[in-house]
């Protein structure tokens, strides 16, 4: 029997054939394209001819295309469509995968060639994404432990191998339990304060789940959960989904505990910097990012710590101002937080999620998004609905430029399911290099609650900022302009990569988007100005309270990673910590290390959940451009920003190329400013 996966895929755009694949096709065809890497790897070492930026440089470029777009393909299903046998294939899978790369990395043959090469770098006469191309491989295998003697090497490799393993394990856990979380509300008493849009999303999830009629699910999806605990007036039920969110892979379930797993992971990242060189995996992890070193990532955080300590001080006042106009007398407990912060918000700004939510359709959103990319880069954004996705719920655009030449594909997932992982991510299922001739596929996932039959799916503001910084690094992907696939789009920076994603949700509360986009899903109204302006005044109202749970996970990621062992028990630290800042009892984190998947899926934000607040510091002086420019849409400052934030990939360094679009270096003051923590 063929295996689709190993063939040429005659496909619109050379997507994948998603109705020909099964979980069993992949092994196989990852074996297949494991030996053909290694065989071109191996290739590229043995050749007799002095080493040369082509033959050796854009070679390894080029090479593992079967296993690129294996790789694109897996991860996308894995997160967004599991199964069983896709989770059973993950497993087997992820050691020998961290195996094959350790091996090429730490290829002697190979290393010295591109070794070679970095040492006379300056005297090749290269362009400078040659150049760039060249060193960051050239890190790429020093990072990897090309330089560790072969010993180290060894048990360097057998680490990699089982953090791949641990990864695997933790996100799996992490799915089980907020799958196989259901809520069941069943009485009107137990469905008391909760609003249309909220009672809708919730039938439907019991629908989704073959439940019966009468029947309304809270799941842990952050679109349904949170609505949840803004407007329930039954405090016990607030409680019961509240504890379950937070208390994923906290051990409440045995079988998806991941306490031990978190420690051991830590562990191993630990002796992973010692092998290095390095005290701790913080140093190791920061080396290769903007901010480089930990007191600079410290500076920041501590920088808004005490403002939104002091801002959340008075929201609470303005809380325990609701609870007590409500006749409550209990203690406020973090369960209570959002549902008397809405009440608050409701009674000094006369703001209520219930008049919001009916002007943010999604379908109508989606369409400000594409309009806000036309008018700010070209582009223009056409359904394509004979292009099958993975599931029912994909959708499928592409993309021209304003000259009508071809910039990618972008597909849209924005629906929670059981079969997909929680969060809101953007992952290439083909990245763009003109050396290869690809066009980009780009994939955005969201995990909204999905609306009730026959009515469309109403977002909140929070939820639409989602959607928009989603697409922000969406547009990362479609309009990267590099030769080299290495460079491509968001393989950048990790404290850079959230730039163009955090940037881009500015033009989401723009007034001129909001009055021509944010209509009322059944009367088609405008969104009234005395509630826009109503939106405007209490945007930052609450930011106290969130920027504490942010940056709480923040600082909790950095000093994990800042020790020299693994801690003993990863909860008690996580709370001596929190105790250590002074964190409010009400307010909780955004992530506890148990379910925290930036840190435990994968090494990507390891020690760098910081990186969100270190790119609103460039994305608020970035936006700063516009304003001075006197238009969210200026042509020449949106063609500025294209050719040096969105295009360039990972061909420039990023500071420069925060230069190149700002004319100097970023300052802190727009951040503050924006969340409402500039103090007189």
């Amino acid at each position: 029997m063929t295996n689709p996966l190993l063939l040429d895929w005659a496909t619109p755009h050379g997507i994948a054939p998603f109705a020909d694949i099964r979980a069993e096709h992949f092994e196989p065809a990852f074996e297949q394209a494991l030996r053909q890497h290694r065989a071109e790897v191996e290739a590229i070492a043995a050749n007799v001819a002095s080493a040369s930026f082509d033959n050796t440089i854009a070679a390894l470029d080029a090479s593992g295309r079967l296993l690129t777009r294996l790789e694109h393909l897996f991860s996308s299903l894995t997160a967004s469509a599991t199964s069983p046998a896709l989770q059973a294939a993950q497993r087997a899978l992820a050691a020998p995968l961290a195996a094959h790369y350790s091996a090429i990395h730490m290829h002697g043959g190979l290393f010295a060639r591109v070794d070679e090469l970095h040492g006379r770098r300056q005297s090749l006469e290269l362009s400078p994404e040659q150049l760039r191309l060249l060193e960051r491989l050239h890190l790429d295998f020093v990072r990897a432990g090309a330089r560790l003697a072969p010993a180290y090497q060894a048990r360097y490799a057998v680490i990699v191998s089982r953090l791949a393993e641990l990864y695997t394990r933790f996100a799996q856990n992490v799915l089980a339990e907020e799958s196989g979380y259901q809520l069941q509300l069943r009485s009107e008493d137990e469905l008391a304060g909760l609003p249309a849009f909220v009672r809708a999303a919730a039938r439907q999830a019991a629908v989704d789940r073959g439940l019966g009629e009468g029947v309304h699910v809270i799941t842990l999806s952050r679109s349904l959960v949170v609505p949840f605990l803004s407007h329930s007036a039954r405090r016990d039920l607030r409680e019961q989904a509240w504890r379950a969110w937070v208390g994923r892979g906290d051990g409440g379930q045995p079988a998806t505990d991941n306490r031990a797993i978190c420690r051991e992971i830590l562990a191993l990242r630990a002796e992973q910097a010692r092998l290095h060189g390095h005290a701790c995996y913080a140093d190791y992890a920061l080396e290769d990012t903007m901010a480089q070193r930990q007191p600079a990532v410290q500076q920041l955080l501590d920088r808004v710590w005490q403002p939104a300590l002091t801002a959340q001080a008075r929201e609470r006042e303005a809380v325990l101002g609701a609870m007590a106009a409500a006749g409550a007398t209990h203690e406020l407990q973090a369960w209570d937080w959002r549902y008397y912060a809405e009440q608050a918000r409701r009674a000094r700004f006369a703001l209520d999620d219930a008049e919001v939510k009916p002007f943010f359709a999604l379908d109508r959103m989606v369409a400000a998004m594409f309009d806000c990319a036309g008018r700010l880069f070209g582009l223009k954004f056409s359904a394509r609905p004979d292009i099958a996705g993975y599931h029912p719920d994909v959708k499928a655009w592409e993309v021209t430029h304003a000259d009508g030449r071809l910039c990618g594909l972008f597909v849209q997932d924005n629906f929670a399911r059981p079969t997909k992982r929680s969060g809101a991510w953007m992952n290439p299922l083909r990245n763009q290099s003109t050396a290869l001739g690809a066009t980009p596929i780009i994939l955005n996932n969201n995990n909204f609650a999905r609306g009730a039959a026959g009515e469309p799916t109403l977002l909140s503001f929070d939820d639409v900022r989602t959607l928009f910084h989603e697409f922000g690094h969406g547009l990362h992907g479609l309009l990267s302009s590099v030769q080299y696939e290495r460079l491509a789009g968001t393989q950048v920076l990790r404290d850079f990569v959230e730039l163009p994603s955090q940037l881009f949700e500015h033009w989401m509360a723009e007034p001129e988007v909001l009055r021509r986009f944010a209509r009322h899903w059944q009367t088609d109204e405008p969104l009234p100005e005395a509630l826009l302006a109503k939106l405007q005044a209490a945007r930052q109202f609450g930011q106290g309270y969130e920027t504490l749970r942010y940056t709480a996970s923040a600082l909790v990621d950095l000093a994990a990673h800042a020790l020299p062992q693994a801690p003993e028990d990863v909860v008690a630290f996580e709370q001596q910590v929190l105790a250590r800042y002074g964190l409010p009892a009400e307010v909780g984190l955004n992530h506890r290390l148990t379910h925290f998947q930036h840190l435990f899926s994968s090494a990507g934000y390891a020690a760098g959940y910081y990186v969100y607040l270190w790119a609103e510091v460039l994305d608020c002086d970035a936006y700063e451009a516009f304003v001075e420019a006197g238009s969210p849409f200026d042509a020449a400052t949106a063609e500025r920003l294209r050719a040096c934030i969105y295009s360039s990939g990972n061909s420039v360094e990023p500071g420069a190329a925060f230069r190149a679009f700002r004319g100097r270096d970023p300052v802190v003051e727009p951040m503050l400013k924006d969340r409402g923590l500039l103090t007189a």
